[in-house]
């Protein structure tokens, strides 16, 4: 111990490192001591395990027993004798001999000479400040447990593997079959050993269980279920009895090892000492059941849709849908009249989750049957679902009509209408040619498809022929498939001019209106309705810049309007469809025709002819969609600060938020996208439209590509993001892209006017007359000032001076106290909102 009451601060830091390397020593001493005691041990209890005295003589069991007892009493005696209790000395001893200088040794020497010289006790005092501060910093010593200089030959490694490898395949068990050998040692054993196990199938997931450790009399076991029996010990010592295989030629019933299936209840019995019963209740495998939920729907292109669940005990595996013609339900007229051709029935693979809990299964089915003969046809639907065992559940017969692509053109309808009749029997060949040939009679006015009406008569003519000599099963075949060409041809067209393109869209939306079409029909053919007009202005545009005088006289007997009373027109109608009001909405729809055939349009030189209009034109189309995902992700943000579940899925669109239901937000049909995936579409846009901007080379087209760019990294970070559910990190980023898109376009417009030696816009009054007959007047299709390029609006100031600015204040102060308004239509709210974030 140290024994200077100065260094008592050094003795409290070397308590636990003392103590650890205390505890260190006795391990050491312990392992070198007795590592051969603990190596025998192992290699007993090993052989043991793996039952190799069941099949040694009996001498050469006891020659063993011998030698491992004699090696267990000679590793005791010499460990014994080997081993050294370790004491605090020593401790101290084996933690000085780590520290340099050997501190702790010198902090317990006493000063020798020169006690009563004050600079040698100074001396003497320092040296051992020094020995503190040294054994201070002791650190526990790790133990030396090497035994390769004992051990060369790895012998305590052999034993513990095979220690591992017992516990792991062999059995405890067995160690005790040593025990019956012993004189007396049945009766010490109380009887022979036994093991069972019992592993139900696989696909019920249910664990293997071992029986020694079940003691409960009744046992449930699904059917199928082996059981492996394991009888050690004398012959017929232990004999077994079950009723649950029906095995009709079973085993002795004292053999040594027992292996049968649970087909049915009953019980299992092992007779003799030491035995066990178990009353066996089998639990059988019920069959799969299928059911359609909900009703049959067709999708925008023809494809049907029909939701099913399926259960079962321990899951489905697969699955199907049999699609049968339900021949009573026909209407027999026309060219269903004749006795159909025998068809087989469609068979369908259902859809399956890949991962996942399959004892109740949840899907649609979804596909495309438009081409089929049994569209549009009455059908009965039998779903089946297949367990594992290869049990078949079904579904009783669903009578519905097959869905398929519904043709609003009336022509395209009767092609259509004879190919079912030509797939339904060869018979209606002749008949199907008659009615072609009255369809083609005159088609001035009314087939408008030039292409269309010349593979008509092609068919047409084959088709007679074929009639007059018999039409085969495969010519019958290829001539639908032509049919069907001919009707999409028909339906959508490769129409030569827009103003075709635009009749032709709005011929559809007057029959979808007239047959009632489905609302997604109508969503879907009011967006095409858009995009037709939208194409047909910029192409009235385009010819008004290739020859003005002449359009510009026609513009004195025309008519003119602007976007937002087009806007309003299309939303009334809109609205009127999806009210059911159907006689107004064709009405209106009659009053839409007539205005798009007498619409005319002023346009200037700034319009939209080359490819640097064509790019702004694209800038400005992104920069409204991205106004409207960044309001969709703030929706999204709202919804998630209200607690709702399903932030950014795909398809999810903002209802009463500025979009009609069903609807994005310029009419056009649900994006089935994510979020991020519609922001990384914009930003792949973006970077398509880096190749055609105007102003390369100038200060100003520069700097506006330097703003786009920043745009680009701005939705980049956006889409991450968007990925992340990040929704608050997504608007502001969505809000520097727009923000860099607006600054961009403003620096492009300017680099364009000066390309076409145009001064740039101020206001000063010239071209602000709406339909002014000037054709260098900065007009858009629908009569707008373009402004500086790329913007729509008046550049020109409408208040001078400091009222600028008051009234400015005074409308946001009004457009925030109208927004606080939660009374007020969400349409207005939002679009209020949207006011409040660009100012």
């Amino acid at each position: 111990m140290i024994r200077d009451r100065t260094s008592s601060t050094t003795s409290e830091k070397l308590i636990w490192p003392l103590r650890l390397t205390w505890a260190g020593l006795w391990c050491e001493r312990l392992t070198r001591a007795f590592w051969p005691l603990w190596t025998v041990f192992a290699g007993t209890i090993s052989i043991l395990a793996f039952g190799i005295q069941d099949h040694l003589p009996i001498e050469a069991v006891w020659i063993g027993a011998v030698a491992a007892l004699g090696g267990g009493l000679w590793a005791l005696v010499a460990g014994l004798r080997r081993f050294h209790r370790p004491g605090r000395g020593d401790a101290l001893v084996r933690l000085d001999s780590v520290l340099p200088g050997h501190p702790i040794a010198a902090l317990t020497d006493t000063q020798a000479i020169g006690v009563t010289d004050a600079a040698s006790l100074a001396v003497w005092q320092a040296h051992r400040a020094r020995m503190a501060a040294r054994a201070e910093l002791a650190k526990p010593v790790a133990p030396d447990l090497k035994l390769a200089g004992r051990d060369p030959f790895a012998l305590r490694y052999v034993a513990l593997t095979a220690l591992v490898m017992a516990l792991l395949f062999g059995s405890l068990w067995r160690a005790g079959s040593v025990v019956g050998m012993t004189p007396g040692g049945e009766a010490l054993a109380n009887g022979p050993v036994w093991e069972g196990w019992a592993q139900p199938p696989l696909y019920t997931g249910k664990p293997a269980l071992y029986l020694n450790d079940i003691t409960q009399s009744r046992l449930d076991l699904p059917t199928g279920t082996r059981i492996q029996l394991r009888l050690y010990g004398e012959v017929g010592a232990l004999t077994l009895t079950e009723t649950v295989s029906n095995r009709t030629d079973p085993p002795p019933a004292s053999d040594p090892a027992q292996e049968f299936e649970v087909v049915q209840s009953g019980t299992v019995e092992i007779a003799g000492p030491g035995g066990r019963q178990w009353k066996i209740v089998a639990t059988p495998d019920s069959a799969p059941a299928i059911a359609a939920t909900g009703e049959i729907s067709r999708e925008a292109q023809g494809e049907m849709a029909q939701a099913f669940t399926a259960t079962d005990d321990y899951g489905v595996t697969s699955g199907t849908a049999t699609i049968a013609l339900d021949l009573p339900s026909v209407s027999r007229s026309y060219g269903l009249s004749v006795d159909p051709e025998p068809r087989d029935a469609i068979v369908l693979d259902l859809p399956m989750p890949i991962t996942g809990d399959r004892r109740e299964v949840t899907e649609t089915l979804v596909d495309d049957l438009s081409k089929h003969p049994f569209a549009n046809l009455p059908v009965t639907i039998t779903f089946a679902a297949t367990d594992a065992v290869g049990q078949t559940g079904q579904s009783a017969p669903l009578s519905v009509t097959l869905p398929g692509r519904r043709f609003f053109d009336p022509l395209a309808a009767a092609l259509i209408e004879m190919r079912r009749d030509l797939l339904w029997s060869t018979a209606n060949a002749r008949r199907s040619a008659q009615i072609l040939k009255a369809v083609t009679h005159l088609p001035e006015g009314f087939i408008r498809n030039e292409r269309a009406y010349l593979r008509l008569r092609v068919l047409l003519r084959d088709l007679d022929a074929a009639a007059a000599t018999g039409l085969a099963a495969a010519r019958r075949d290829e001539m639908a498939e032509a049919l069907w060409d001919i009707a999409l041809l028909v339906e959508e067209g490769d129409l030569a001019s827009a103003l075709e393109r635009l009749r032709r869209a709005q011929d559809r939306l007057d029959e979808a209106i007239k047959n009632g079409a489905d609302p997604s029909e109508i969503d879907r053919l009011m967006s095409d309705l858009r995009d037709a007009l939208d194409d047909y202005m910029r192409q009235l545009a385009e010819e008004s810049q290739k020859n003005p005088d002449q359009q510009m006289s026609e513009n004195m007997q025309g008519m003119q309007m602007s976007a937002d009373q087009l806007q309003q027109m299309l939303d009334r109608l809109q609205q009127l469809m999806e009210e059911g009001r159907m006689a107004e909405a064709a009405e209106l729809m009659e009053a839409l025709r007539n205005l798009m055939e007498n619409m005319q349009v002023t346009q200037g030189e700034g319009g939209q002819g080359g490819p640097g209009q064509q790019a702004m034109r694209g800038l400005s189309e992104m920069l409204r969609e991205q106004q409207g995902l960044s309001d969709e992700s703030f929706q999204q943000l709202q919804d998630q600060f209200n607690g709702q579940p399903g932030q950014d899925q795909p398809g999810q669109g903002r209802q009463g938020q500025g979009n009609r239901p069903g609807t994005g937000g310029d009419g056009q049909l649900p994006d089935d996208r994510s979020l991020a995936e519609r922001q990384q579409d914009l930003r792949n846009r973006l970077q398509g439209l880096s190749q055609g901007l105007p102003g390369q080379g100038s200060q100003a087209g520069e700097a506006g590509r330097q703003h786009l760019d920043r745009a680009g990294r701005a939705m980049d970070e956006a889409e991450e993001a968007l990925r992340n559910e990040d929704f608050a990190g997504a608007l502001d980023r969505q809000a520097e892209a727009l923000e860099a898109l607006r600054e961009g376009m403003r620096n492009l417009g300017e680099a364009m006017a000066q390309q076409q030696g145009q001064p740039p816009a101020d206001g000063s009054g010239e071209g602000e007359a709406f339909g002014r007959a000037d054709p260098g007047s900065q007009r858009d299709p629908l009569g707008r000032s373009s402004g500086e390029m790329g913007r729509i609006g008046s550049d020109r100031n409408m208040l001078q001076g400091d009222d600028v600015y008051r009234r400015a204040q005074d409308l946001l102060d009004e457009i925030r106290r109208r927004s606080g308004d939660q009374t007020r239509p969400d349409t207005e709210l939002d679009y209020l909102r949207r006011l409040l974030n660009r100012f």
